[in-house]
């Protein structure tokens, strides 16, 4: 076996993989993409809900609540039986048949922002109805902004907003997902190395007992009713720990079903194929091996290369934590109609979150009492890496079990058409 490289970081493969710039060419072919939505034949690590996967995804976030994963307790609901939490819906797809993508826009796309780092910086959601097992999930995809500004991780970056819709096999649509994506020169992350100083965080015997004394005082609103009548503005929707992060917590969300989509990671021949099929995505390990770019998140020396301290989270993993705190909180009458969520720092291996939130705003809405809340994970450095927003439907005395918002008609025109015309080309 040849030997190791005695600076990975320094290596010439290392220095290519990190060399890709973000060209005036490639940011006008992406603006030139705006508004184009087509079926999305993405294959997800599941495509169809089941109680088993409904409970592995919440367990995969640290999600005990019954309501996603104890059968016998969510049929004395209001839904019958388990449903899942709103933001699996974003790991659940099955190839949507549509027409052919015309020759121009495949053009566009061919080699776009080859190289270049991808982190979610946020999400939208709107819910328009439960995901419950049985329901197979398909969808339709476009970005629909793109704006050029000057990061300050890593200087030059793109702004792009995708609306992914998700629609169930009768067509329904379920959910409304906007992914706010931060494109990024790996090189240039590199060279500023403004994170770089950041110490990775140790805890006493005395500080981590804080920590477990927050998980232990954590409770699930579940079957009791948080009625409206009962909330006022101010109010606090109490406080959560997330963290300290750990490799184990990365491994239990990829267990739950997230991030095999669209670089596939795999093992083995599965492996050999993904490296022919995109060899960009693989950049040699101190070991000599090609190994997924993606690994990022738990190898500490690849991301030290592209300029962080050390590894870190997937910003959708903060984001399905949100939505357990908001969940939690209102329980399972009341329901959840739109999240907006900020991610405004990375949350580093060892880093500690704690949760809070309040309620900004009590109206009512369409005949029922709605709730905007605030929400906040503050890190161990006092440093706010997530600010979000949700609005929420409580069960009241008029009227004690809220409805979901009604779909706009021309989006629900929309997915009825594109499921149409996946049936008519003989899709399953």
């Amino acid at each position: 076996m040849a030997e190791a490289q005695k600076d990975i970081l320094q290596s010439d493969e290392w220095q290519k993989a990190v060399d890709y710039e973000i060209t005036d060419h490639d940011i006008d072919r992406q603006r030139k993409l705006l508004g184009f939505e087509q079926a999305s034949k993405t294959r997800e690590y599941f495509q169809t809900a089941t109680e088993d996967n409904i409970r592995n995804f919440a367990h995969g976030c640290g999600d005990d609540n019954p309501l996603y994963c104890d059968p016998d307790y969510a049929r004395r609901t209001r839904w019958g039986g388990i449903i899942a939490p709103g933001m699996m819906t974003g790991i659940l797809n099955k190839p949507m048949l549509g027409d052919p993508v015309p020759d121009e826009i495949k053009a566009l796309r061919k080699s776009l922002f080859k190289g270049i780092h991808v982190f979610v910086s946020g999400s939208t959601w709107d819910f328009y109805r439960p995901v419950r097992p049985g329901d197979t999930i398909y969808s339709f995809a476009g970005d629909e902004t793109c704006e050029v500004k000057k990061s300050e991780f890593a200087g030059k970056s793109v702004i792009a907003v995708r609306r992914d819709v998700k629609v169930n096999q009768r067509g329904e649509v379920v959910a409304v997902y906007r992914i706010l994506r931060v494109l990024t020169e790996r090189k240039t992350a590199a060279k500023k190395g403004k994170n770089l100083s950041i110490p990775p965080a140790t805890y006493t015997e005395e500080e981590f007992a804080e920590i477990e004394a927050i998980y232990a005082a954590e409770k699930v609103q579940g079957a009791a009713k948080r009625w409206a009548e009962d909330v006022e503005v101010g109010d606090s929707l109490g406080t959560q720990a997330k963290g300290p992060l750990t490799v184990t917590d990365v491994i239990c969300f990829h267990a739950g079903g997230y991030g095999f989509v669209p670089y596939a990671p795999t093992a083995n021949r599965l492996a050999h194929k993904n490296r022919q099929r995109i060899p960009a995505f693989y950049v040699k390990n101190e070991q000599g091996i090609p190994d997924v770019a993606q690994r990022l998140h738990w190898d500490p020396k690849w991301a030290q290369a592209i300029g962080n301290p050390m590894a870190y989270d997937y910003g959708v993993m903060r984001e399905n934590f949100l939505y357990q705190y908001l969940s939690d909180w209102c329980g399972d009458d009341a329901v959840i109609l739109h999240v907006h969520d900020e991610i405004r720092k990375f949350n580093y291996m060892g880093d500690v979150q704690t949760v809070t939130g309040q309620v900004l705003a009590k109206r009512v809405e369409d005949g029922q009492t709605v709730v905007d809340v605030a929400v906040k994970f503050v890190n161990q450095r006092g440093e706010e890496s997530v600010r979000a927003t949700a609005t929420i439907a409580l069960p009241s005395k008029e009227n004690p079990l809220p409805m979901y918002r009604e779909v706009p008609r021309e989006l629900a025109q929309k997915a009825a058409q594109m499921m149409a015309r996946h049936w008519e080309l003989g899709g399953k």
